[in-house]
């Protein structure tokens, strides 16, 4: 049997989880400020007067405000100079101050009256008059908003402001590596515990319960998502609509993450339950030797494509693909990580990104055999003045894969 993998029960397992969640401090008003400076030099260099900031992740990153977008918009302008300013329904006005990290003045409508007449007024006050400005727009925004600021922002221009909340969010500060190391030590112990709940027999339903729980129990905010996929499942990176039921010598895989303010883990593990064969041991060897080539690729100015053309070398090597054809990889090597469990950069052939100090990637070029299995270990890397350095260490062997023996 796998090192690691059954023998304990679900009350064993949970009592045997410590709160892991001591310490670990949420983004201080320091930092938030130095963002908005970075973005607003970031602005003036490249000639970006303004850019609108909707409800999600780029709100969150640059002023604190946690909101969900709906059909109501909910944002932010930042101008190249000045304070930023918000725009909101006048019911939300309080909730919306009691979020914030940083302070501005809220632009703000009724029900019955046009946001984007009124995000319009505040763009034609906040940019400099006469002439065209350039603005962007947060790529999370909505068609239905888009469209109806096009139409009505006749002095314009509106671009994607991706290239300068990308520019801002791909290279984490300390303060952001250190909650997502948190993060994923606590979802790489959450699987250790679920693979020692496993028992023949066992859905996948229960191990996500379980997952869940177990999340919750080290002091993470909860599982964000789980995939369990047991057997030939395991070939369906995703996952399959139907529960799986255990059976004796089954693959396993478990990819789940958390939170810990606000910063995501993302954790994959493959392994057998009960004895490997011989073709299960080829291919999770030839994934743990993939992820190592993807990892030793990972050098500073480097594009990112590297990493993705290294994984798939060897597994071509091996006899798998070539490109996305099954049996092989489908898909990136990686993705970035920071707020959003995936965001730029991406380990991808197309994307020319050079690596530098501060990003931060999954390393997973999943093996697909459609019909028998799939293995994907996943861990993540961030990148160092000294290079790649490994958030989670990988898995350590099929037989062991959570190294309890050394």
């Amino acid at each position: 049997m796998t090192i690691g993998v059954g023998g304990k029960s679900f009350d064993e397992a949970l009592a045997s989880l410590p709160d892991m969640s001591a310490g670990a401090a949420p983004i201080g008003d320091t930092e938030y400020r130095a963002r908005i400076a970075t973005a607003q030099a970031f602005m003036r260099a490249t000639g970006v007067d303004a850019v609108f900031l909707n409800a999600g992740s780029n709100l969150l990153y640059f002023t604190g405000v946690h909101w969900h977008p709906s059909e109501r918009m909910v944002g932010a302008v930042l101008p190249a100079t000045g304070r930023i300013e918000y725009i909101a329904p006048r019911f939300e006005e309080g909730t919306l101050r009691d979020y914030w990290a940083v302070e501005g003045a809220v632009n703000c409508w009724e029900e019955h009256e046009s946001p984007t007449r009124l995000f319009i007024d505040m763009l034609d006050r906040m940019c400099p008059p006469g002439g065209t400005a350039k603005v962007g727009l947060d790529e999370s925004t909505p068609y239905f908003l888009t469209d109806k600021i096009q139409r009505l922002g006749n002095r314009f221009a509106f671009v994607d402001a991706k290239a300068v909340t990308a520019h801002c969010r791909m290279r984490k500060s300390p303060a952001e590596i250190a909650l997502m190391q948190r993060a994923k030590d606590m979802t790489l112990k959450v699987q250790q515990a679920a693979a020692s709940i496993l028992k023949e027999g066992i859905t996948t339903t229960e191990v996500a319960d379980f997952i869940g729980r177990a999340h919750r129990k080290v002091g993470g905010s909860g599982t964000l998502f789980c995939i369990v996929l047991f057997g030939p499942a395991t070939a369906f990176p995703h996952g399959v609509r139907e529960p799986q039921t255990l059976k004796q010598n089954d693959m396993v895989l478990i990819d789940t993450g958390t939170k810990v303010f606000d910063y995501f883990s993302d954790i994959t593990r493959s392994y057998v339950f009960g004895d490997p064969d011989a073709r299960q041991r080829k291919f999770w060897d030839l994934e743990k030797a993939a992820q190592a080539a993807a990892f030793a690729a990972a050098r500073l100015g480097a594009s990112c494509r590297e990493p993705d053309r290294a994984a798939r070398r060897v597994l071509q090597a091996g006899g798998l693909g070539p490109d996305y054809r099954l049996p092989g990889l489908p898909h990136r090597t990686g993705h970035g990580i920071g707020l959003d469990v995936h965001e730029w950069p991406y380990l991808v052939e197309s994307d020319e990104t050079p690596l530098d100090v501060g990003m931060c990637f999954s390393n997973e070029p999943m093996i697909c055999i459609p019909g028998e299995f799939g293995i994907r270990h996943e861990d993540h890397f961030y990148m160092t003045e000294q290079g790649a350095r490994w958030f989670t260490q990988p898995a350590h062997s099929i037989d062991d894969p959570f190294g309890l023996r050394g």
